[in-house]
């Protein structure tokens, strides 16, 4: 009698927090989210050989004297922009990780491909992976952006294994993969984008970064709520979390840290978008007020240290008879409840009557 095939089993996975549970529930048990548990393939041991050969573990771990470590060929690879080298802290780190996210149509796969592109010219090849645009795409985007061809490889792939390979043919300077929630692995069931497939991406990507000392750039999808989409594993195991946010009406665009660990998390990048591309803003108090008129009541400049560097920006006060008998305080650009705190403040120590 033929033996009945056994059921596949699954789980459920938050994809927000990558929490497993055996069992469907409305509300995440460890990060609190309501219907972010999606069912999944439970995954499979992997084969004997493939952390070895995708994520550089084979032969026995190397110990080495703190002493006999040489950092003299570690030096920081310029990035071409001012700006962003400003945040990352001096430069991209050999065999670092950085994640870039920011909304959709911002300017991310703009920055890095001319990124890429500066440093090919530079330093010599860089491998420009795109999961979301094919190389046809890519290329009109960079002759828009007049990039040149220098060192400078495309790969239209979203399969992690193949990814692999293709760095290891290249030998990249550095590897730009835009972007990591389109990347899967033929290890797992599940699709392009879930919590495991993201996981299993970025761990991969790390180890080969380490591996072969190669810096890597991920572009990382935002949520509704402006956070970065995908687990927070992601943000663990990477070593420096950008973000690149502007208003779309506005032609400026701001990069900053929330993570570095080889710099400050308080430094600020400046952008100018252009028709040419992104351009780097290197006074950025000139850009804010540019289209400031002097002599306007109820404008003043205020001046805010970012990091190591003062920048001078404008805020706007306007005071209206309001329609019924108590007042109300809006605020734009800024948290409401930080303002109530600050008004607060001015009213019990200065004696400012701003009720």
């Amino acid at each position: 009698m033929p033996r009945a095939k056994a059921e596949a089993r699954t789980v459920f996975v938050c994809q927000t927090c990558g929490s497993r549970s055996r069992k469907w529930t409305g509300q995440c048990p460890d990060c609190g989210e309501w219907n972010t548990l999606v069912e999944e393939p439970e995954a499979a041991a992997p084969a004997a050989g493939d952390d070895a050969r995708y994520g550089g573990l084979a032969g026995p771990a190397e110990v080495r004297r703190y002493s006999e470590i040489d950092v003299e060929n570690a030096a920081r690879v310029p990035s071409g922009f001012g700006e962003f080298d400003r945040v990352l802290g001096g430069g991209i780190v050999p065999g670092s990780m950085v994640l870039v996210g920011g909304e959709p149509g911002i300017g991310k796969s703009t920055l890095l491909l001319q990124v890429a592109a500066r440093i090919a010219a530079a330093a010599g090849p860089v491998l420009y992976a795109s999961g979301e645009e094919s190389e046809q795409q890519v290329k009109e985007r960079g002759q828009r952006l007049d990039v040149g061809d220098a060192d400078l490889y495309l790969l239209a792939e979203t399969c992690l294994e193949r990814l692999l390979e293709a760095v290891d043919r290249v030998r990249p300077r550095l590897l730009v993969v835009d972007s990591i929630q389109t990347i899967y692995s033929l290890n797992l069931a599940s699709a392009p984008g879930s919590v495991g497939q993201v996981r299993e991406a970025a761990t991969h990507l790390l180890f080969g970064a380490k591996r072969r000392n190669l810096p890597t750039i991920l572009v990382g999808h935002v949520t509704k709520d402006g956070s970065l989409a995908g687990p927070k594993v992601l943000e663990h195991v990477v070593d420096t979390v950008l973000y690149f946010e502007g208003e779309r009406h506005h032609s400026h665009r701001v990069v900053r840290a929330v993570k570095n660990r080889f710099g400050a998390v308080s430094e600020l990048g400046v952008f100018e978008m252009t028709g040419a591309g992104l351009v780097a803003v290197s006074n950025p108090s000139r850009l804010f007020l540019s289209d400031r008129a002097a002599g306007v009541p109820g404008s003043a400049v205020l001046c805010s240290l970012e990091g190591t560097r003062p920048i001078l920006g404008e805020v706007q006060a306007l005071v209206s008879t309001g329609a019924y008998g108590t007042a109300r305080r809006m605020a734009s650009g800024i948290d409401h409840n930080r303002l109530s705190l600050l008004l607060a403040v001015l009213e019990k120590r200065a004696g400012l009557g701003l009720a």
